[in-house]
């Protein structure tokens, strides 16, 4: 057996407390690094929403409001009940609790965060978001697996110690994320309940096997060691945290998860990645209640991440370590434009992507979905950033990684995105966004439109994509001279209908709709 294999199956041997972790082997190499267990003692909490986000009833488009009320009258929220947060978005009546974020100037919104060819499989896609991979690519790392495998080749002998005795990621529950997949092993430990933690038995002998059967023995040894080593640390920094904010709700398990973190991270344990999580937004049906769309499945799952993220920064802030800590949401994609007849929404593709945190760059990236009244029912919302340029992004801003290392990782012409604007900001590049000046005309056309854009002397990629999140066609991937550009280009190929078409530079980019008749 691989080893990855059996470090995949070994949860069945783990600790009740530690389940998962016999891959917990979560450490490598003798160097000690500013990364994990070093001088830097930043934190990055990640939270996977399972099921697929409904952003349209999450950051509402008030500038859209008329038309997503005609293309979605089982589940539009009335707009006399929305929070408002800017004058063309709004958040979903339950989300006082990011608002009071918002309002603290500790949120950042991504708008329609995504990846081309949306496979709108939960179990594919959520591969493709915890790997990092392109839609038609498999890899068996995970995007922080990959970034841990740089600082810690030699992983995961002769860990942990004295330089490095805390695990360098924990995922709270029953299962390893496979965001933290290393070429050798998990960088990450699984913890459910830090006030019941059991040591293992101990390590077998293996002196009467050879081969194979020997090498996976001696696997099976360290990890063991390393989980009971993994346990007495967790239980004294468990001890030496505390949590002082009054808001956490003993009903809400993703707030726990939170409660949880803040007290490692108070307790001094040097844990610098924790992946928590909440299910259950698939939601085709029953995702609001007939006649009172405010309320219902979505409502209440919304209602739990708003108040648990409130509570979590409440915590940070109250216990001195806000500065130290970088929140993010995620989700394996988005919702379909249009309702279905279920009171509920369908499998979609892009969806908006909230950063929270004192360091965060506040505010809102990108634009709000286009909708119209000519939308399909198979239409999603576009893609307007693509979800390895978030990640890469954060290990620029936030673990201090350079670009040309963040390319080498993630399959994709890289985009990024200011992540953080205070509290000893990383990056050098902190060029603003625009709009490229662009005009798409006619539209709708028949055989062709002509399309204008400013740029500077830089590489821009124009695509096209079809409704489903497909991409159709490459207009131009090339470097362009400073100044105004005018492209016409032929449609003629093209079956009627809608498409998207996307223009990209290395620090902006622009999505546009348009109609091939």
């Amino acid at each position: 057996m691989k080893r990855r294999s059996f470090l995949h199956k070994s949860s069945l041997l783990s600790a009740p407390a530690l389940v998962g972790g016999i891959p917990f082997s979560a450490i490598s190499n003798n160097q000690l690094s500013s990364f994990i267990n070093g001088e830097s003692d930043r934190v990055l909490v990640l939270i996977q929403l399972n099921g697929g986000n409904d952003g349209l009833n999450t950051c509402i488009p008030l500038d859209q409001f008329d038309n997503l009320a005609a293309v979605r009258p089982n589940v539009y929220i009335p707009q006399s009940e929305i929070i408002p947060v800017t004058d063309t978005m709004g958040f979903h009546p339950v989300m006082t609790g990011m608002k009071e974020i918002w309002d603290d100037a500790k949120l950042k919104i991504i708008q329609s965060v995504g990846y081309p060819n949306q496979n709108r499989s939960h179990f594919r896609s959520t591969d493709i978001w915890h790997t990092g991979s392109s839609a038609d690519q498999y890899l068996d790392s995970g995007w922080m697996g990959r970034y841990l495998d740089t600082q810690f080749a030699d992983y995961p002998s002769a860990y942990p110690n004295d330089d490095c005795p805390d695990p360098f990621a924990i995922t709270i529950g029953n299962t390893v994320s496979e965001t933290c997949q290393g070429s050798s092993g998990n960088f990450s430990i699984a913890l459910s309940d830090p006030t019941n933690l059991a040591s293992l038995n101990t390590p077998l002998s293996n002196d009467s096997v050879e081969g194979c059967a020997s090498s996976t023995l001696d696997f099976l040894n360290l990890a063991i060691q390393q989980t009971n080593l993994y346990s007495e640390v967790l239980e004294e920094k468990y001890a030496l945290g505390n949590n002082l904010s009054t808001k956490y709700a003993d009903n809400n398990g993703l707030a726990i998860q939170l409660k949880t973190v803040a007290r490692l991270i108070s307790g001094g344990l040097g844990t610098k990645v924790y992946i928590v999580s909440l299910g259950g937004f698939d939601t085709h049906a029953d995702q609001v209640v007939d006649g009172d769309t405010s309320n219902g499945a979505h409502s209440s799952l919304l209602n739990l991440v708003s108040d648990a993220v409130c509570a979590f920064q409440d915590d940070l802030n109250l216990l001195g370590i806000d500065k130290r800590v970088l929140g993010m949401t995620y989700s394996e994609f988005g919702r379909r434009i249009r309702d279905n007849f279920s009171f509920g929404t369908d499998h979609g593709d892009a969806a908006p992507l909230m950063l929270f945190g004192t360091c965060v760059q506040a505010g809102i990236t990108g634009d709000n979905p286009l909708i119209g009244l000519d939308i399909s029912q198979n239409e999603g919302v576009p893609m307007q950033y693509d979800f390895r340029s978030v990640y890469g992004s954060v290990l620029m801003d936030w673990f201090e990684m350079e670009e040309s290392q963040v390319q080498s990782l993630f399959p994709h012409d890289f985009q990024y995105i200011p992540i953080t604007n205070v509290c000893e900001t990383i990056s050098s590049t902190q060029n603003t966004l625009d709009d490229f000046n662009i005009k798409l005309y006619p539209n709708p056309m028949s055989n062709s439109f002509n399309l204008d854009f400013e740029s500077g002397n830089e590489w821009v990629k124009i695509s096209i994509y079809n409704t489903l999140g497909q991409q159709v066609k490459v207009i131009s991937n090339r470097k362009f001279q400073t100044g105004f550009h005018s492209l016409n280009i032929s449609t003629r190929d093209f079956s009627e209908g809608a498409y998207y078409l996307r223009i990209q530079s290395r620090n902006a980019q622009k999505t546009l709709r348009f109609l091939k008749q």
